[in-house]
């Protein structure tokens, strides 16, 4: 199938390069040339395991395009994908105009042939009824143009024929940053939000390969489950998965706490109720919070949602502040252990959301950075990738290292911050040796306590 992706960010990118790899015909267009140039030459702009691998062989194999040519990617789409970002703006609605410059956009290159316009994009729900209007906009200003230049009567009939031969669908992502691809080839559901058979056809040809889990490493696994529902649905689908798994790691955190108080060991609760089916046992690990592009902002834009149809989000609003006091926990046992903070050196092991990413959106550090600061304290950092790219440029108030050694090196304690592997390998007894106070505190319970204590750590961990 012919197929354009609008945006080439996380969702963007992974989406049209898996699509391509499975054998449809994709061309990604984006706004930014030298991103472009970039991806043109095979080198993807976003760390994620295996993403530049898949564009280099979809690209070589004739199956991948990169484009800022909006016009000749809705001409060769028979699906046009809307993959851009939509931030939390500082009310915590989302701010959807990066949706609506494109579905405008859309709407002026449209020709007679029908599309399906696919909204990936996390977008407010009721977004599937407001980006036909804007499409349709973006007809109308067409439109104008075509009858001011002398198109008369002849344009209206055209443009009557475009309106009618498109149809809007609903496709919400459950993409994981640093398991994106995987995510993509090996998802638990795939959902689809329309009313409109043909439209829905045409979507589940497109997701046939992975349904049928043709690129599967295991082929005996059952068939993807597909949710057809209407469009409102398939977005508040979206933003309850993400609210509940907020909600789940700030539960975990909250017990965490108590724990802490009680002397209740949190990794043994987490066990214990995790076993029980109805609850699972993933996002059951207490630390330091939830961070990152999409569970902040879609939490966010759901209690807004709820606002403007008169309901307060109660549950959701407590998972929100919970959170947020759970970044201030570092803090506090760093105060326990080595009391005044002025003056002290505090390494941190890790600096984006989560591991497999660049990612600093949201990131727990940032906030922790900022805290430290505050309270007169020296902050260092080491981070696989952002020790090595340039994000130290973008950051103030840390001094970024470039080995965990150096990162060591003088420091009055050190906090995982980021459960990156490689922090379960590193030569702790040399980096305690180097360290005026070797204290860890472990802000994700991710390393081994008797390791560090062998190595000669203090060893602290979050509702020990």
């Amino acid at each position: 199938m012919h197929v354009c992706v609008i945006g080439t960010g996380y969702v963007g990118l992974v989406t049209g390069a898996c699509l391509a790899h499975i054998g449809h015909h994709v061309i990604c267009v984006d706004n930014n040339e030298e991103k472009v140039k970039l991806m043109k030459a095979g080198q993807s702009p976003i760390y994620e395991p295996g993403l530049s691998e898949i564009m280099q062989a979809a690209s070589k194999a004739g199956n991948l395009e990169f484009t800022t040519d909006l016009a000749g990617g809705v001409a060769h789409g028979d699906i046009l994908f809307i993959a851009v970002g939509t931030p939390a703006l500082p009310s915590g609605e989302s701010d959807t105009r990066y949706v609506e410059a494109v579905a405008r956009g859309i709407g002026a290159h449209l020709e007679s042939s029908y599309k399906v316009i696919v909204n990936k994009s996390t977008v407010p729900i009721g977004s599937g009824d407001w980006v036909r209007m804007i499409v349709l906009d973006g007809v109308s200003d067409r439109q104008k143009e075509l009858v001011i230049s002398g198109g008369g009567a002849v344009v209206d009939r055209v443009i009557s024929k475009i309106a009618a031969d498109f149809d809007v669908v609903s496709n919400p992502e459950f993409l994981r940053e640093g398991s994106a691809v995987y995510d993509t080839f090996n998802p638990d559901r795939i959902v689809l939000g329309s009313n409109n058979p043909r439209a829905l056809a045409m979507m589940q040809e497109l997701y046939a390969p992975i349904v049928q889990r043709k690129h599967a490493e295991d082929k005996s696994l059952p068939s993807v489950p597909v949710v057809v529902t209407d469009i409102s649905s398939a977005e508040m689908i979206k933003y309850a998965a993400n609210a509940f798994l907020a909600t789940k790691i700030s539960f975990i955190n909250e017990i965490a706490n108590i724990c802490d108080r009680v002397g209740a060991d949190v990794t043994e609760i987490a066990k214990g109720i995790g076993l029980d089916s109805r609850i699972g046992n993933k996002f059951l690990q207490a630390g330091i919070g939830w961070g990152g592009s999409c569970f902040p902002k879609d939490v966010s834009a759901l209690i807004h949602t709820a606002e403007d149809y008169g309901y307060e989000a109660t549950l959701l609003k407590a998972a929100v502040s919970v959170n947020q006091r759970q970044r201030l926990i570092v803090i506090e046992k760093l105060q326990q252990v080595l009391k005044i903070l002025k003056g002290k050196t505090v390494g941190l092991l890790g600096l984006t959301f989560k591991p497999d990413t660049d990612d600093m959106r949201d990131a727990p550090a940032l906030n922790i950075i900022e805290l430290l600061n505050r309270l007169g304290t020296k902050v260092k950092a080491y981070d696989p990738i952002g020790s090595q790219s340039g994000m130290r440029h973008g950051l103030s108030g840390v001094i970024v290292e470039t080995d965990p050694e150096r990162l060591a090196d003088c420091c009055d304690a050190l906090v995982l911050v980021t459960e990156w592997q490689q922090f379960r390998h590193l030569d702790y007894a040399k980096m305690a040796s180097l360290m005026t106070n070797p204290v860890l505190i472990d802000g994700r319970n991710f390393l081994d306590r008797e390791q560090l204590e062998s190595a000669g750590f203090r060893y602290v961990g979050i509702g020990h």
